[in-house]
């Protein structure tokens, strides 16, 4: 009983969560999307180029598949969201294309992030308020708002660099202090 309240209690600090971000204004979005930014920035630059290779355990992805993955997604959520294709073709289901095709070198993997972040703070600044709370399709059954989804991939983006803070403390980094504004 005690694990499904403390899974309730997750989800519902989810659902808040995401929603909550949903309720931001353009502006805030934006700010916020920027700090993810350099925050995720600051997890690369922490980590040392051997480091990118690194994997816990065989069977999870390394360091560096694990950014190529956050960057892959953030353009999807933000060419979802805004309905700008992204340079890339990255859309569902095929949405593992940095992950699959881009080196796992520092400068590589460095410059891939940051590029899609870049990408996802420019769509987002080329929205208007009433685009952002127009309900869109993403995939085959999920219907939600253009900032909702844009919510979304950022409650993805720091999901991924969070498992990432096991990674540097394996490889003996301390990782970046918590940028909560």
């Amino acid at each position: 009983m005690k694990r499904l309240t403390q899974f309730l209690t997750a989800m519902a600090l989810l659902f808040v969560s995401a929603s909550a971000f949903a309720q931001f204004t353009q502006k805030e979005m934006i700010a916020e999307w920027q700090r993810a930014k350099y925050y995720t920035k600051s997890y690369l630059d922490a980590m040392p180029e051997d480091g990118y290779a690194f994997k816990p355990t065989p069977e999870i992805r390394s360091f560096a598949q694990q950014m190529l993955h956050l960057a892959d997604a953030n353009y999807l959520f933000a060419s979802s969201a805004s309905g700008k294709p992204n340079s890339l073709g990255i859309d569902l289901p095929h949405h593992d294309v940095l992950q699959k095709t881009s080196a796992e070198t520092k400068d590589a993997v460095t410059k891939a992030v940051m590029d899609s972040y870049d990408f996802a703070i420019s769509t987002l600044q080329s929205m208007t308020p009433d685009q952002l709370q127009e309900s869109i399709k993403f995939g085959s059954k999920t219907t939600i708002t253009r900032s909702g989804l844009y919510g979304k991939g950022f409650e993805h983006q720091t999901h991924h660099r969070g498992q990432t803070t096991i990674y540097l403390r394996l490889k003996g980094v301390t990782p970046p202090n918590e940028r909560l504004f």
